[in-house]
């Protein structure tokens, strides 16, 4: 245990994009993910939605890992873990919605097991906890998209109780969100507002659309923070006992 000054250095993201039916979930995280690494055989989509991660090939040579169901939290860590070892920069799960909700996800485990259902959230939390550590801890970034449906609540009106609309939730369990850097909400015409926002690069504005140069601004605010000195890297250096080593030096510092 020791204390060191706070730095950001490459950090990796941790993007939601939250949105209803035919918004452009696929599509923009797509291109947000091409600005994040520029490119295309980086990127790989953990696909849960019946092979539409395959409508926008036209855009490159993107990767993708079908999902069926079940959509247990366990399916969606070892598709983590493949991008990991493949090389992948950028990781699209498409939708997270489908480990909550989905045919075999959280919610069917939970309603199969027998007997009190408050204990029962003892065997299956861990199972979802261990999918959202897996996310967290991935050396990869990493943009989640979440399917959303319309909420509504029970007003009373000339006293009778009626449906009343109260804007869109998301189908994921509730503080999933409070994981992200970075959360978009995607209406129908394509645009989105930030809804959570650690980076400070889009608070306070609308309309926004996300492309390759959201991305990019993302990647830019990822890799700021104080570069090393040279005798830092020197030093780096000779601590180095494999071949291996000395090419991740070479690649994390090539102003050197």
């Amino acid at each position: 245990m020791y204390l060191q000054k706070a730095e950001r250095k490459k950090a990796k993201m941790r993007l939601s994009i939250q949105g209803p039916s035919g918004s452009g979930k696929t599509y923009s995280s797509l291109l947000v993910a091409h600005g994040l690494c520029g490119d295309y055989s980086k990127v790989c989509i953990i696909d849960t939605e019946n092979h539409s991660g395959e409508l926008y090939s036209h855009l490159g040579a993107y990767n993708t890992i079908q999902l069926a169901a079940p959509y247990s939290p366990e399916k969606f860590i070892q598709a983590i873990q493949l991008c990991q070892t493949e090389g992948v920069e950028v990781i699209i799960i498409d939708s997270s919605s489908h480990e909550w909700d989905g045919i075999g996800g959280v919610l069917e485990i939970h309603a199969a097991i027998p007997g009190n259902s408050f204990t029962a959230w003892s065997k299956v939390t861990p199972r979802h906890n261990a999918f959202i550590q897996a996310m967290l801890t991935s050396s990869c970034h990493i943009i989640t998209t979440i399917r959303s449906k319309q909420e509504y609540i029970l007003s009373e009106k000339n006293g009778k109780q009626m449906p009343e609309k109260v804007g869109m939730k998301g189908i994921q369990r509730d503080g999933y969100e409070y994981e992200a850097t970075l959360s978009f909400e995607l209406f129908r015409n394509h645009s989105a507002q930030v809804s959570k926002d650690r980076t400070g690069l889009f608070e306070g504005k609308y309309d926004i659309v996300l492309n390759e140069e959201v991305g990019k601004l993302i990647k830019d605010w990822c890799n700021e923070g104080s570069r090393p000195s040279a005798d830092f890297v020197q030093n780096q250096i000779g601590d180095c006992t494999s071949i291996q080593a000395l090419l991740e030096i070479y690649k994390s510092f090539p102003e050197f």
